[in-house]
């Protein structure tokens, strides 16, 4: 098999190299932030710009470079896809049966207030399918749900994307910890944990920020006690999760024990002020209505759980190698591996549908009726389908060609000022690939190798790159095709992307103060 070296410094220059690289990522701004135009015409976009910077700056191979595409792309249909289409199916099913309006005067019953919905969908129970699933599934179930409060599609879907910044380090299990502390040959006990004594700040703040938003500094200080409680039971339980048990439990633990805190004050001294003439469901209605999303919680976690998910691995798990990509090409003296894994059984996706199957029953539809709810999501997911596979093919293409690389490494070039800068590399990975994962398994490594150079605990700068990566995840393309699909937005993936970069900045930028503070001995680490 022939191997195609990624070059770091194609043109020989590395600024020029560097300012190649990033046409891709300017195209994305422009499209998405200037033209504003539809998430589908900008993924096509930048997917072929990617190629063509691959194939005429970084001299890749046009097969190689048509493959790496390919891969993306089919890794942004399965699972990616996979998880919003039964995701969405499970919430239609509930809204067609009536269910969702049962479900809004359950939690009206609690409170009318907004600050305190959001608080306990987008970041409570948001923070719990981060922990169980992830890949896009908190964000499509709770900004759909949200709508379903009479939450504005746009205001829901801002959100829920800011909400689920605090657990993406921990998201799925740990993955992004235990794939970045691998990759820079790291305990990943030990790199979770100085991940868990620097995310509780967020924790805490987050909730305030939404709420802050959502209704100004009057919703704050009419709800500050529930949202207090919320961000501390949260970051509380983050951070000894992190810090005793590992970086596999935490954001499970910390949205269940978010979850539990405030639902259980609100039932028992919380305002329950419903508008005039309104009727709370009764307690047969309220359970039917919400047992879609209890089984949807059940599945989803057991679907997490390692010997279950190794289980049905067992059973079917269909691994095809990418020919002529997998092994050709070589980053840092290795291999990069391409092979598709269609494990169809224990995919999160598979549990979701699992839960629509049952939904059907619940809902007391037909076979027919449900096929027919399944088709209607499908058809309606068309174009932010393409624009996901899009997304993910662009991604692909840039880490098999070197772009994101150039990219980091130029940062790593900054010398001690690269303790400030590495959280804003794990944020520009997340943005690049959709994944906090994914930025790990591209930038930890470099991570540790800069931190080494500088003299800095190569801990702090490896989980910087993970804990950067949070903020990157709320304007990555994939999150903003999803949420925006989730609440009937398609095609204004920019207006959203508009609304919170900004957003994105400040928290890269306050993540940024505590990892110097780690790294001069101010901050636990």
């Amino acid at each position: 098999m022939a191997f195609w070296l990624i070059p770091v410094n194609p043109t020989g220059d590395l600024q020029l190299s560097a300012l190649v690289a990033a046409l891709p990522v300017f195209y994305l701004f422009w499209a998405l932030g200037v033209r504003r135009l539809p998430g589908h015409t900008a993924g096509l976009g930048v997917l072929l710009i990617a190629l063509l910077v691959a194939v005429l700056g970084y001299r890749m191979p046009l097969t190689l470079a048509l493959l790496s595409g390919f891969y993306g792309m089919a890794f942004g249909l399965f699972p990616i896809c996979w998880i919003v289409l039964n995701a969405l199916f499970v919430y239609n099913l509930a809204q067609e049966a009536g269910h969702m309006e049962t479900i809004r005067r359950s939690i009206a019953s609690l409170t009318t207030d907004r600050a305190i919905q959001a608080l306990l969908i987008a970041f409570s129970f948001g923070a719990f399918l981060e922990g169980a699933a992830g890949f896009g599934a908190p964000v499509a179930i709770t900004a759909a749900m949200l709508v379903a409060l009479g939450f504005a599609p746009q205001s829901a879907a801002v959100l829920c994307l800011l909400a689920n910044t605090a657990p993406v380090a921990f998201g799925a299990l740990g993955v992004p910890i235990l794939v970045t502390a691998q990759v820079a040959g790291l305990p990943p006990e030990a790199v979770g944990r100085v991940v868990g004594n620097t995310l509780p700040a967020l924790s805490i703040m987050v909730p305030f920020y939404l709420v802050f938003l959502l209704s100004g500094l009057g919703g704050v200080r009419r709800a500050w006690p529930w949202l207090a409680l919320g961000g501390l039971s949260f970051a509380l339980t983050q951070w000894a999760s992190a810090r005793f048990l590992g970086p596999q439990l935490p954001d499970i633990l910390a949205g269940l024990a978010s979850l539990f805190v405030v639902g259980t004050l609100l039932w028992l001294c919380g305002p329950k002020e419903n508008p005039v003439g309104a009727k709370s469901p009764s307690l047969k209605q309220a359970l039917l209505a919400f047992l879609p999303f209890l089984l949807l919680s059940l599945l989803v976690a057991l679907w997490g759980i390692p010997p279950f998910k190794a289980g049905l691995d067992k059973i079917l798990d269909i691994k095809l190698a990418i020919p002529w990509l997998d092994g050709a090409v070589v980053r840092n003296g290795k291999p990069l591996p391409a092979v598709f894994e269609l494990n169809l059984l224990s995919a999160a996706g598979t549990a979701l549908f699992l839960v629509g199957v049952l939904s059907c029953s619940i809902c007391g539809f037909s076979l027919k009726r449900g096929a027919q709810a399944y088709l209607k999501t499908l058809r309606a997911l068309s174009l932010p389908i393409l624009t996901i596979a899009s997304f993910l093919g662009f991604a692909y293409v840039a880490n098999f060609s070197g772009i994101s690389l150039t990219l980091g490494v130029v940062l790593a070039q900054t010398g001690r000022a690269f303790v400030q800068l590495s959280p804003f590399l794990g944020w520009l990975g997340v943005f690049l690939t959709g994944s906090d994962t994914s930025s790990g398994a591209l930038f930890g490594m470099l991570q540790r190798s800069a931190a080494e150079q500088i003299g800095v605990d190569p801990l702090i700068l490896v989980a910087a790159n993970a804990t950067g990566g949070v903020a990157g995840k709320m304007i990555s393309p994939s999150s903003l095709a999803i949420a925006c699909a989730s609440v009937g937005l398609i095609g204004k993936e920019g207006d959203v992307f508009l609304k919170t970069l900004g957003h994105s900045l400040l928290f890269a930028s306050l993540i940024a103060v505590i990892v110097t503070l780690q790294a001069y001995g101010f901050w636990f680490s």
